[in-house]
């Protein structure tokens, strides 16, 4: 099935969705957009939610902003954060489901790198 994905017409979009994973693979990035999966949230809320600092959070918004993973829309004086659309909610989904899936069958592999 890949070899009919990866044809030519399709580089573009192959390294668009390489550029999408690679702004997910970081832990905090990936809470965030778990926290996101339930709804709208601004700043603060996402802080609370991951335990990490403002600005941390401001970076990593950044970067999935630089992504296209998230929109930002302004109310009033607050920045308000949503996943982009239903295939990037559905993604993190099954990416935090297979992790569960994935450590209860063969334990934690952080170390193994």
């Amino acid at each position: 099935m890949i070899d009919r994905l990866a044809t030519r017409h399709d580089d573009e979009a192959l390294a668009h969705g390489a550029e999408l994973l690679k702004a997910m693979a970081h832990p905090l990035r990936l809470a965030m957009l778990v926290s996101l999966v339930d709804g709208p949230r601004c700043v603060h809320e996402l802080v609370e939610s991951t335990g990490a600092t403002q600005p941390l959070v401001s970076q990593h918004l950044r970067v999935l902003r630089g992504a296209d993973l998230l929109v930002r829309e302004r109310r009033g004086r607050e920045a308000v954060y949503s996943i982009t659309d239903d295939h990037i909610h559905h993604i993190v989904l099954d990416t935090v489901e297979h992790a569960r899936t994935e450590g209860a069958h063969h334990g934690p592999h952080l170390h193994d790198a």
